[in-house]
């Protein structure tokens, strides 16, 4: 519209086009872009006439447009501008001009103009009001008129918002009588009708009573007292607080409301900091403050208030912050406890009490621990509700009282919660919790005994050191109380102490699995025999005891399930009879009366325990449930119902209902109902498929009746009765008993909207709803299961069956069962549409898709549908999309027909809600594609719909449009412009606004905001228009103008909405965003105290730093990670958080570690106090120790207190130590040099200060600090920082020494790091961590002198000695290791030796190492590799003890645990035993012989007596390894060549015997040679070509005659045939992939085992062998399909191949080969000529030196056709004419078979025709020799001619030499320059030749001489003279004293 710094005018003639407003929209958001860019003269030369036309805007008249929403905020943000950047003398007159319409309190008709006035006021005085002060009073007297006078709640709530931000700046100004007169409006605002209004009156009273100190307590009364009404009578304020929903008004509202008294106690609290001169006083203490909630708690009645006024303590800690919550918390606890949890009235029933620990428990768990207290708040926190609660039951001393169940179940609940958050319990919590726990699990409440078994599982799970001693004493005291059970003189309270410590018991079972290490197996066997015992007594005993005795023992025998298959495989026979027993089939007898309640009870108990047990087993062992075990399970489940069925066909004598408290525990129907409940569940677990259909059907009929049946099973029948008399019932949701007519508990929530599902599964387990509700829901999520899987017949009668339970006439009596009957079944329906459409698609669109099942559900669901209730509506349309999805198009077209019809023939808003919805259900549900034909109608009508002013029908419209858009996708393209026009018409209507339309509409409208909505579609949108936003820059501006008008509005809905539009726009058009301004406006969302908008940030700024993070960094810099890094801190559970600085780190940290490092190490020492150095045994604080300690004391103590204020958690730290790792493994991974070393960095120019180098001691300093800390996660991963140290910069040098290392001067403080690792409070992991390091430090060539090596080698030697014996470890200072720990270790131990031998072959120093030890090493190498392939086969071969000696830890479980480790390790054990056994260790040989050391180990003749005894499991390992594929290629790779190591060794006859050469070993052996070969990549091929060619060797024995068929020579020389065949690229078959040089190497390796074969064989076969290779070799050299050179470096193992000798009768053959091998290497020369390129000159070159190499390899005795050695030469001289590098290789050639023509008459006659080409090629240099350009390969050249000339006039006879030479003088004397000073080297090279030519043959040289030109002669002689005339100066120099003392 304008240029940037032009201010465009307004064109009022478009204001009366349609598009007027849309103009006008677009016309001030470029005028306040245009503002804020101006030059200050601009802004000042237009400021009248923009002043003008901004005030028409405000103050319409004709042709101007109301000033909706957006145009008064962008009007007055314009003014702001104008007066910040201009001249704000013209302010007064404005406001002048404002007020006027501002004060027409009479025209209704003006309300927006009104609106707007109120609005820029309100902004223009909150800025300048300073200035303007006396506008205040105006500006109050106009906000109380019209809030007096005033009937729409939208022109109220503006003017208190107005008077709001008037105050914040004017408030000096207030009079006395105003100020009173105010704040007693504002009371009358708080009881309001409308709630807007009454948020807006809080506002105004937090600001009147900011100065906290002026407020009374009067006032503080009598707010809470209004507050407290207002809450009462306003249905929807606190509405929904619990239910987490996005009610952001509402909980405001109670903050605000709440603000004026809480922000007095601010100040009483914090009073004495701000006045500390005067002697102060509070107005009331933290108590007395706290009590004034609770009495107005105490007093109130209905949930809804009490829940309303819970949320003041949440607003009041929220406000009073972290710092007063810590230093009150024990304050705080106790007054929740005496003043609410203990207060009579809050008890009074069962729901009351469990109402109140949940407001209690969210309180203290989800604000005070989670978001508050720090990590030493938590500590105290546990050891403030140990003393104060736990250790005080039970009451000891007269005169205590031992405090309630309740109290000791909320501490306990919060305690266990505050252990999960400390990770690792520091040792003063352990102390506090760990006995008074044990007392606890023998309390009389069940509640209690439940929550302690569960704190102590969390407390042991944390600190895993205590937990074998905990199992210990409760199976001590468990065995004590069952002894004592029977016993008459037993005391009273025996059977709950029994039943708690089998609670324990079973808790502490269940986490076993999760901490193996630290538990011996042996406790789960004899806790399966005590339950089998006492199973089996039961009998003997009254019904009480006898009930006791059945739930401990299926309890236990529960926990054992959770063990996993390994442990209940073996005793599933006996489970399966106990349960057949526990279960059996109802008899006769059981039909007859006259059985007591309590025996009912004692029969029902021990089914529902059973049941438990079995569902148990169905959850944890899936694999053992096969089709017998199911069948027989499940006919147990139906004997088990039908009991059920039997006792309600009873009429049992005793008082009924589920809300009567019983003390002897649950009432007899609750009784009835956790077994069926039970056998619902069990049933669900077990699936449907191994059920027959008449258990399925009688299942279902069983189900519906449960959740849909209209008869209660009596259970409340009084209750309904007199519910439906009296009238009073209202709805279903404000049922208070727990069970509300049977209404299901599971939440059906919007698809895609509620995120949470995940998270409430895992806590329903846990608190699970009462068995009256939880039936219910079984039986539904049984259905769900089992209708799917039905036939038509079956399906249609289910479902009508359904339908007609819903309309049964009994429910006309009972509205409460109807409402819940209906809500059941549409909950059931959508379930089972979902299953349906997981995992029974196809199946369904022929049973629940069929067109009657689906006309009957279609019409039920739309009456569900149309129903008022938010649950219903939500569900129905979900069920109607979901079955449009899988029936025919017919039920789309008659659905939406029903839609439209109800739509316009009904205006009740809640209907038109639900069909909105439907349509969106419908639509997103079918898909685009399917549902194309309804888009139009879909989308006018939503979009007719979203204009509607009632909020209920705007806001699920607009939510329903956004899913249609989605899905929709481009399809939606037609309607995005007209779809832009409606959302501005929206944005511009007041009846949309969340205050604005009626006043029931205001009210709702804070919970259904139509905004958040508008910019979630603007969303959807930008999506659909991708990068086409760039094609139409009308839109485009559209799309800009309005997300930049969300992005500045204050509401946290709309801001995370246009948050997300901004990430779209940063894909599709990054340039029309401005990213440093956004990066700001993001980090201020981080700090908001909404969780939503800190996470949409988040994931905005993870967007911006993985597109580049280097920008990012130039804008947020260091400032915005450490930022993140306290949110990190501040709530661990934020992911987003980890992965935004993780992708930063990974992309910038290469180019500046050190800036990261500081980051961390800022983060890593804010140590906490519970953070601080374990104060361990002396052991660990040595002289190494205390230094670092020291440095780092020193550290804290220069940097001041900063760093003990902040203090980081442990997460946060942990994630600080991963990111080190990060660091040191992208620099290792990057091989930057200059990072790991200084003097290369100094070198090149590089500053050191920023390298990772430098921070070596940070780094090492950081791992010991967090290897002395008490969380087992930080000491892990500070040991793993510790080893990257050590292998990044194990090469650095010193700088300072040049012949040391780096780490050298660090050994001292490495090895502190590693000490606390080996105290007696470290864990198996820990350990095996720190010898894993220890190793690496030994291995790394540090230190070499094995004396220096102190105690990191001791370390590990001490370790070895251990394994060395039998038992378990003990590791030093570790008492007592379990089993498993201890085989874990011993893993790690051999491993990390195993480490040091593989390290040897390249560290030498390290054989002086490992020399002591390999006595022991050896044997515990093999036996580690047998106990792996133990493990490893299957469970059938482990009862076969006989097969091998086994550890019995091994047995099972065991089994389970150690195999990961194995796993992880074996293959290295398993290269050193390789290495070894290279090497010939004889310790390796008698391990795997199983022989002593000094017995015959080299005997060959052991191999007649079989394989070693340890040959089959290594072979069986190896076997394995090669032949699976593993998904983690890298580690493959090594793993398969150590094992083709192994493997090599192995197959000495020695150990392997004859084994493998027995038929089907044989086979599979070289099927997988053969497989390997295909498959593998060159780098493992040539290791597989070394083990099958000393296989060859060994047992390739030779039989005279052919190589048989079946032989292993035959095998071997298949896949040498196959690897040569296919080592080249050949069009058609695949080629093996690989560098060059193992390429090279393999190919060679072949033709070497070629040549083994050959050489061991006789006569013919030698020449089938041979020729096969020759042959293969052939088609290499004829290879045209790559550049690479295969040949030349696989030359040398040809020539051996074909070097070798040949029998005199297969003479004639060998030649017949050597004659086709040479002519075929002349034909490719042949080929090539006229080509050029690299693979024509490679290929020339290669088939050159192969036909040299096979002339010159041939014996004598071989004759060849003189015509082909004749067209070799003719090649070679041709070739000598050609470039420089063809002829360097032909003058080699030249060289070469003049050399070996000494030995060959026909070399010699030929030999002379190189001559004239040899001649011509040095005549070609001498014009470069003349320029010098000659270069050094030429000169070589040059060299190689004289040299050959040489050999020629050796071979010449003497009569011929002279003749030879005259020739050869010349041509070498041409290259000779005498006069050059210095020489050249071609002059020197020449002259040496002349003068060996005339040693050799004086005479001939003499003749050759004279008979040359004199010209040359001359040249010749001068060259000669000077040579010894030089040659002889310096001689006579050095010899002139040898020459003296010679005469002498």
């Amino acid at each position: 519209m304008a240029s940037k710094g032009e201010i465009a005018e307004l064109d009022e003639n478009q204001l009366t086009t349609d598009g007027g407003e849309l103009y006008l929209f677009q016309w001030l958001s470029n005028l306040e872009r245009s503002l804020r860019n101006a030059s200050t003269e601009t802004l000042k030369e237009t400021q009248a006439s923009v002043e003008v036309t901004l005030l028409k805007v405000l103050i319409p008249s004709e042709p101007y447009p109301s000033p909706g929403r957006p145009l008064r905020n962008l009007a007055a943000r314009c003014l702001l501008v104008l007066y910040h950047r201009g001249e704000s003398r013209s302010l007064f007159d404005t406001l002048r001009v404002l007020l006027k319409p501002a004060s027409e309190i009479k025209a209704t008709d003006k309300d927006s103009t009104r609106i707007a006035a109120l609005w820029t006021i309100g902004e223009l005085m909150e800025a300048f009001g300073s200035q303007f002060m006396s506008f205040m009073a105006e500006t109050a007297t106009i906000a109380i008129k019209t809030l007096r006078s005033s009937a729409s709640p939208h022109v109220r709530y503006h003017a208190l918002t107005m008077l709001r931000k008037t105050l914040v700046s004017a408030k000096k100004a207030l009079s006395d009588s105003l100020a009173k007169d105010i704040i007693k409006q504002m009371k009358n605002g708080l009881t309001d009708k409308a709630l807007p209004v009454q948020r807006a009156a809080a506002a105004v009273l937090a600001i009147v009573y900011t100065p906290e100190d002026s407020v009374a307590l009067t006032d503080v009364e009598s707010i809470m007292n209004i507050c407290v009404k207002s809450l009462e009578n306003s249905d929807q304020l606190v509405g929904h607080m619990l239910a987490a929903t996005q009610i952001e008004r509402a909980v405001a509202a109670a903050e605000q409301s709440q603000k004026g008294k809480k922000e007095q106690e601010d100040s009483d609290i914090s009073t004495p900091a701000h006045i500390a001169a005067e002697n102060t006083k509070v107005l009331l203490t933290p108590g007395d403050m706290l009590s004034q909630i609770s009495t107005q708690f105490n007093k109130a009645h209905s949930r809804k208030t009490r829940a309303g006024i819970f949320m003041f303590y949440v607003t009041l800690l929220a406000k009073l912050g972290p710092a007063f919550v810590e230093a009150n918390y024990s304050l705080l606890v106790g007054h929740l406890m005496t003043e609410i949890v203990s207060y009579p009235k809050n008890g009074a029933t069962r729901y009351d009490k469990l109402f109140i620990r949940k407001l209690v428990g969210a309180l203290l768990r989800e604000l005070v621990a989670v978001r508050m207290l720090t990590e030493q708040g938590q500590i105290a926190a546990i050891q403030d509700l140990s003393s104060s609660y736990l250790k005080r039951w039970p009451a000891l001393m007269p005169g205590q009282v031992a405090p309630s169940s309740s109290i000791l179940t909320i501490a306990l609940e919060e305690v266990a919660g505050l252990l999960q958050q400390l990770g690792n319990a520091p040792p003063p919590v352990q102390d506090a919790v760990s006995v008074p726990l044990m007392t606890l699990l023998t309390h009389p409440s069940h509640s209690v005994r439940v929550n302690a078994s569960w704190t102590l599982r969390c407390f042991c799970y944390s600190t895993p050191l205590r937990l074998p001693k905990a199992i210990l004493v409760i199976t001590e005291s468990l065995q004590r109380d069952i002894e004592s059970l029977q016993s008459p003189a037993a005391p009273s309270d025996i059977d709950r102490r029994t039943l708690g410590h089998s609670y324990g018991l079973a808790a502490l079972i269940a986490i076993v699995p999760h901490r193996p290490l630290y538990v011996s197996f042996d406790v789960s066997a004899s806790v399966l025999d005590t339950a089998t015992q006492l199973l089996k007594r039961v009998s003997d005993h009254d019904v009480h005891v006898a009930g006791v005795e059945v739930e401990v023992a299926w309890t236990l025998i529960a926990s054992l399930m959770l063990l996993g298959p390994n442990f209940v495989r073996s005793h599933l026979p006996q489970l399966l009879v106990l349960w057949r027993n526990a279960l059996p089939k109802p008899t006769a007898k059981d039909n007859v009366s006259g059985r007591s309640a309590a025996e009912w009870k004692f029969l029902l108990h021990v089914r529902e325990s059973a049941l438990g047990a079995i569902l148990c087993f169905l959850l944890h062992n899936s694999q053992l449930t096969t089709l017998d075990v199911a069948r027989r399970i499940s006919s147990l489940l139906g004997n088990a119902l039908s009991f059920s069925n039997v006792f309600l066909s009873q009429t049992i004598e005793e008082v009924s209902g589920p809300s009567i408290i019983e003390d002897n525990g649950p009432s007899i129907r609750t009784r009835e109902a956790s077994l069926r409940r039970r056998a619902y569940q069990c049933f669900s677990a077990l699936g449907t498929s191994t059920l027959t259909d008449s258990v399925q059907s009688s299942l279902l009929q069983s189900v519906l009746t449960v959740f849909a049946g209209p008869d209660i099973d009596n259970m409340s029948t009084m209750q309904a009765s007199i519910a439906s008399t009296s009238g009073s019932f209202t709805s279903i949701w404000q049922m208070t008993d727990g069970y509300a007519y049977g209404l299901t508990t599971l939440e059906i929530s919007e698809d895609g909207v509620d995120q949470s599902t995940s998270e409430k599964e895992e806590s329903r387990s846990f608190n699970a709803p009462p068995p009256v509700s939880s039936v219910c829901d079984a039986a539904i999520e049984l259905f769900s299961q089992l209708l799917p899987a039905q036939d038509l017949s079956t399906t249609l009668r289910t479902i009508n069956h359904l339908i007609e339970s819903n309309r049964s006439p009994k429910l006309d009596k009972n509205a409460g069962r109807r409402a819940a009957v209906m809500l059941n079944s549409i909950v059931a329906i959508v379930r089972t549409l979902r299953v349906t459409m997981i995992s029974h698609h196809r199946q369904s669109k022929d049973t629940l898709g069929h067109s009657q099942v689906t006309s009957a559900l279609g019409a039920f669901l739309k009456d569900a549908l149309v129903d008022g209730d938010p649950a219903l509506r939500s569900s129905s349309s979900e069920a109607i999309g979901r079955l449009a999805n899988i029936s025919g198009s017919s039920f789309l077209t008659s659905q939406t027909k029903a839609l439209v019809d109800h739509i316009v023939s009904n205006r009740d808003p809640q209907g038109r809600a639900g069909c909105a919805l439907a349509f969106g259900s419908l639509y997103s549900h079918v898909g685009g594609l399917a549902a194309a034909p309804i888009l139009k109608t879909t989308v006018n009508l939503l979009m007719s719909l979203s204009n509607d002013s009632h909020p209920l029908v705007h806001f699920w419209s607009l939510r329903a449009l956004g899913h249609v858009i989605n899905a929709a996708s481009l399809a939606f393209a037609p309607f995005v412009s007209s779809t832009l026009g409606m959302l501005l018409k929206l944005y511009l209507s007041d009846t949309h606004e969340a205050e604005g339309g009626t006043l029931n509409n205001a009210n709702i409208g804070g919970d259904l905001q139509a905004y958040p909505l508008v910019c979630y579609i603007l969303d959807a949108i930008i999506t659909i228009l991708g990068p086409d936003v760039h094609d139409s820059p009308r839109t485009r501006t559209i799309v800009l103008d309005l997300v930049h008008e969300f992005s500045v509005e204050d509401d946290e809905p709309i801001l995370v909405e246009a948050i997300r539009c901004i990430q779209h726009l940063l894909m599709f058009a990054p340039e029309h965003v401005d990213v440093p301004e956004i990066v700001n406006r993001f980090r201020r969302h981080l700090g908001s105290p909404r969780r939503c908008l800190k996470l949409a940030a988040i994931d905005a700024l993870y967007q911006l730093v993985q597109k580049d993070a280097l920008a990012m960094s130039r804008l947020g810099g260091d400032r915005l990670v450490e930022d993140l890094f306290g949110m990190l801190d501040g709530d661990p559970s934020i992911d987003g958080v980890r992965n935004v600085i993780s992708s930063w780190l990974l992309q910038t940290a290469i180019h500046n570690p050190s800036a990261w490092i500081d980051l961390c190490q800022r983060i890593m020492l804010r140590i906490n106090a519970s953070q601080k150095m374990v104060d361990t045994a002396n052991s660990l604080m040595d002289d190494e120790g205390q230094s670092l300690s020291a440095s780092m004391s020193n550290d804290d103590t220069q940097k001041g207190n900063t760093a003990l204020l902040a203090t980081s958690r442990w997460r946060t730290q942990l994630f600080a130590l991963r990111c080190l790792h990060e660091i040191c493994t992208l620099v290792a991974r990057f091989g930057r040099r200059e990072h790991i070393d200084i003097p290369f960095a100094r070198s090149h120019g590089i500053p050191v200060n920023g390298l990772l180098v430098s921070r070596v001691p940070d780094l090492i300093k950081m791992a010991f600090t967090a290897s002395a800390a008490y969380v087992t996660e930080i000491r892990l991963e500070g040991l793993i920082v510790l080893r990257d140290v050590i292998q990044v910069f194990c090469h650095a040098p010193d700088p300072d020494y040049p012949d040391a290392l780096l780490l050298e001067q660090h050994q001292a403080p490495i090895t502190a790091a590693l000490t606390p690792a080996f105290s007696p409070d470290s864990t198996p992991e820990i350990l095996s961590s720190a010898i894993d390091a220890c190793a690496v430090f030994v291995g790394c060539g540090v230190v070499k002198d094995v004396s220096r090596m102190g105690r990191i080698l001791k370390q590990l030697t001490t370790a070895l000695g251990e394994v060395d014996e039998s038992g378990n470890l003990t590791m030093g200072n570790f008492v007592d290791l379990s089993p498993n720990a201890s085989g874990m270790l011993r893993v790690s131990i051999l491993s990390a030796w195993a480490r040091l031998e593989i390290a040897s072959s390249e560290q030498t120093y390290l054989l002086d190492v490992i020399k002591p030890y390999r006595s022991i090493l050896a044997p515990q190498w093999i036996a580690s590799l047998r106990d792996y392939a133990v493990i490893r086969a299957d469970s059938e071969f482990i009862h076969d003890a006989s097969a091998v000696a086994l550890d019995p830890s091994y047995a099972s479980l065991g089994k389970v645990v150690l195999l990961p480790y194995y796993a992880s390790s074996w293959a290295t054990i398993l290269q050193a035993v390789a290495n070894a056994m290279n090497r010939s260790d004889q310790y390796i040989s008698a391990a795997i012989l199983g022989k002593e050391i000094g017995s015959s180990v080299n005997d060959i003749d052991s191999a007649a007596e079989g394989p070693a005894p340890l040959f089959f499991p290594l072979f069986g390992l190896i076997y394995e390894a090669l032949a699976t594929s593993s998904p983690d290629t890298s580690s493959r790779g090594d793993t398969v060549i150590a094992c083709l190591g192994a493997l090599k060794c192995l197959l000495d006859p020695r150990y392997s015997g004859k084994a493998l050469l027995e038929p089907t070993i044989f086979q599979e052996f070289m099927s997988l040679s053969h497989r390997m070969a295909m498959t593998e990549s060159a780098e493992v091929l040539i290791h597989l070509i070394t083990v099958l060619t000393t296989f060859a060797k060994h047992f390739g024995q030779y039989v005279p005659g052919a190589i048989p068929p079946d032989s292993v020579r035959t095998h071997c020389l298949k896949i040498f045939a196959y690897i040569l065949r296919h080592s080249r690229h050949s069009p058609g078959t695949t080629s093996i992939q690989g560098d060059l040089s193992d390429i090279a190497k393999m190919i060679s390796g072949s033709l070497g085992a070629f040549h083994l074969i050959a050489s061991t064989t006789e006569s013919d076969v030698r020449e089938d062998v041979r020729g096969i290779g020759c042959v293969l070799y052939g088609e290499l050299l004829k290879n045209e399909t790559s550049e690479v050179d295969l040949v030349t470096p696989t030359l040398p193992a040809f020539r051996s191949l074909l070097a070798v000798s040949c029998h005199p009768s297969m003479r004639e053959r060998y030649g017949k080969l050597i004659h086709g091998l040479l002519s075929s290497c002349l034909l490719n020369v042949d080929e090539m000529r006229g080509r050029e390129g690299l693979i024509s000159s490679r290929k020339v070159k290669t088939n050159l030196l192969a036909a040299v190499l096979i002339l010159t390899v041939i014996p004598a005795q071989v004759a060849v056709s003189r015509d082909v050695v004749e067209h070799l030469f003719f090649l070679i001289s041709q070739k000598l004419e050609e470039g420089d590098q063809m002829a360097i290789v032909a003058v080699h050639c030249a060289k070469t078979l003049t050399i070996a023509a000494s030995g060959s008459e026909l070399l010699r006659a030929c030999v002379r025709l190189l001559l004239p080409a040899l001649i011509q090629y040095v005549a070609k240099m001498v014009p470069r020799v003349d320029d010098g350009t000659v270069s050094e390969q030429q000169a070589i050249s040059i060299d190689e001619v004289w040299k050959t000339f040489a050999t020629l006039v050796s071979l010449a006879k003497d009569e011929q030499r002279s003749r030879l030479l005259s020739v050869l003088l010349p041509t070498i004397t041409l290259l000779l320059r005498p006069s050059q000073m210095p020489p050249s080297t071609i002059h020197s090279s020449g002259v040496a030749h002349l003068l060996s030519l005339a040693a050799s043959s004086p005479a001939s040289f003499k003749e050759a001489t004279t008979q040359l030109d004199p010209s040359v002669r001359e040249v010749l002689e001068m060259s000669i003279r000077k040579a010894v005339e030089g040659a002889a100066g310096p001689v006579q120099q050095n010899m002139k004293p040898q020459i003296s003392l010679r005469s002498f």
